[in-house]
């Protein structure tokens, strides 16, 4: 039987197929496989080499989605903010449901329990209503000043949902700050840019100037990063230790060294959560209205 030359579709020598155990490749399947490796096994855990293992083909196809090692964490980066995008549109569906019928169905023409031709009593006579005063006059907004109202819950339901996101990602959270930092504007992913155009639209919306609209949104992310950075940052030197001095490793603090760290250890391992978030944003947007 004549040998097969190199290069045709069952010789070893054949180009990196895209076409792995979960079907046909894409940009999404790649960043979602990669995105589970890293929640699974860390940054460190993840390699085109490895990737190629879960995903059931040769490493070199994956660089038609991904050039290098930092394009796949871009890509990681971008996947969070996609997250963080759905999570925000499931929200606001919600919030924009119509409201459930609540109303006791006796007192609003219900069912009601009996025969159908009982009586039906007569009501009660309902008191006149005191008189309402006239609500006073809502003063119009200083230019350049925000006025109060929406932004600022807008932003804490960003705050919170980034803060899920990263609860479910917390191995991507660091790249949220090192691929930032090295990553031009507008080279970083789309869905991270949509994220800042979002903040900065409902800061204009709501009546700022640029000057204060780029001011709150520098505050706004500082914080909700740094937050995250605190509140996820590891701290558990033996996770399976059932008790807590000795899961965080305290017997390794220095008590004549570090006696103010040693004294506080075990709260500071504990996470802040939302309510922290949430009171530290507060007295964040407090100085800008």
């Amino acid at each position: 039987m004549p040998e097969e030359p190199a290069g045709t579709e069952s010789s070893p020598g054949r180009r990196a197929g895209d076409r792995g155990r979960y079907g046909k490749l894409s940009r999404e399947k790649v960043l979602v496989c990669a995105l589970e490796v890293v929640d699974r096994d860390g940054l460190s855990g993840l390699s085109m080499r490895r990737l190629g293992a879960e995903l059931g083909v040769e490493a070199m196809a994956l660089y038609r989605y991904a050039s290098g090692k930092d394009a796949l964490l871009d890509g990681l980066v971008e996947a969070f903010f996609l997250e963080l995008e759905k999570d925000l549109r499931d929200l606001e569906k919600d919030l924009g449901a119509p409201e459930k019928d609540l109303r006791d169905p006796e007192r609003e023409g219900g069912p009601r329990d009996g025969p159908a031709d009982a009586p039906v009593p007569a009501p009660d006579p309902v008191p006149a209503p005191d008189p309402v005063p006239a609500p006073d006059p809502v003063p119009d907004p200083v230019p350049g000043e925000a006025p109060p109202g929406g932004w600022r819950d807008d932003l804490h339901r960003i705050a919170l949902s980034a803060h899920g996101v990263a609860l479910r990602h917390p191995n991507v959270v660091p790249l949220l700050a090192t691929r930032l930092l090295s990553t031009p504007m507008a080279r970083r992913p789309a869905a991270v840019l949509r994220g800042d155009e979002r903040i900065l639209a409902l800061l204009a919306s709501a009546g700022m100037s640029d000057r204060q609209t780029v001011a709150v949104h520098r505050a706004f992310t500082a914080w909700l990063l740094g937050h995250l950075l605190v509140d996820l940052r590891a701290m558990d030197d033996d996770p399976e230790e059932p008790d807590p001095a000795f899961r965080i490793g305290l017997h390794r603090i220095s008590a004549q060294e570090l006696p103010r760290l040693r004294a506080t250890a075990l709260a500071m391992a504990d996470r802040g959560g939302p309510a922290e978030l949430a009171a530290g944003l507060d007295a964040l947007l407090d100085r800008f209205g």
